[in-house]
């Protein structure tokens, strides 16, 4: 008997594939950075993800001036996965990959949160965001009866304090205006506007924020239940930031940015990020409607002088 994936409610992922597409990702990584090659990170990243790391590999890759790669890098293992799946109906399908890795410092363990995607049945799996928490930070994921997790509608009838799809246009909303308390005080959030605030003039250079929700359907969020109600969700959004120079002042932009930039840093120097953000969002009914950000990675991907 075959099995439509595009039209019954299955697991996402056969429990024998989940290894094996992170083994994949894994070696396919190592490789990519050892030879500090962005289009081998195609293979096996896609969304934000790998917009953070095809514009970190080009920029160490123009920055290679002897073209032999990065023979020395340090290969990241990961180890004693768990693999949280659920449930779906159709296509995008995804799962979560639950993980220890060797980044840590010594007396830390962090877990590592992959999340998988593919688009159809004959696409490969790829990462589309990673978090990384700490054993204290992480969530208890739900499940149901036979041991799958549960997958949160992004859109209407998710019964959370804040729809998963809503959450990129509500934190660059936020991040602009500082209105409304849809978000929890915290480095992402009140700490980020207070410090944006610090460099809006100073002395030597004045700068101005533009911060966008992804409309994009490969960035599109994911989220899984939680056993409070809640859920934690994955979120990818876009922050643009032009620094202008005062009089008798030049950019003087690092190598990491110069490899990216097009156009010549003589007055001002735009740079333009994603964020991959991972938050906790408490149930609608839940007596704190506010969102917690549990991690966050950002990466300059575009890099523009004036």
């Amino acid at each position: 008997m075959t099995v439509h994936g595009e039209r019954e409610n299955i697991p996402s992922v056969d429990r024998a594939e989940a290894p094996k597409a992170l083994k994949k990702f894994t070696d396919t990584y190592n490789r990519a950075y050892r030879e500090l090659d962005p289009e081998l990170i195609r293979r096996v990243e896609t969304g934000p993800l790998a917009q953070i790391g095809v514009a970190d590999l080009t920029a160490q890759r123009a920055n290679d001036r002897d073209g032999k790669g990065n023979p020395g890098f340090a290969p990241l293992e990961l180890s004693d996965a768990r693999y949280l799946v659920p449930r779906q109906v159709g296509w995008p399908k995804f799962f979560v990959a639950d993980t220890r890795s060797n980044r840590d410092p010594a007396g830390v363990s962090n877990r590592w949160l992959l999340v998988f995607t593919r688009g159809g049945a004959d696409e490969p799996w790829r990462v589309a965001y990673l978090s990384i928490l700490g054993q204290d930070e992480m969530p208890r994921f739900a499940t149901d009866e036979d041991g799958w997790a549960k997958p949160v509608p992004t859109g209407g009838g998710s019964g959370l304090a804040v729809a998963p799809g809503a959450l990129s246009k509500e934190y660059t909303d936020y991040l602009m205006t500082g209105e409304g308390r849809v978000f929890a005080d915290g480095p992402a959030t009140s700490r980020m506007r207070a410090e944006r605030k610090k460099l809006l003039r100073t002395p030597k250079f004045w700068t101005e924020y533009i911060d966008t929700p992804t409309e994009d359907s490969g960035l599109a969020p994911v989220a899984l239940r939680t056993k409070d109600g809640g859920a934690v969700v994955f979120f990818a959004s876009h922050h643009r930031q032009k620094q202008t120079m005062a009089k008798g002042f030049r950019p003087n932009p690092d190598p990491q940015i110069k490899a990216l930039m097009t156009g010549e840093a003589k007055k001002s120097v735009t740079l333009t990020r994603v964020f991959e953000s991972t938050v906790r969002v408490p149930a609608k009914a839940g007596t704190d409607p506010r969102v917690v950000f549990l991690n966050r990675l950002e990466q300059v991907t575009a890099a523009k002088g004036e």
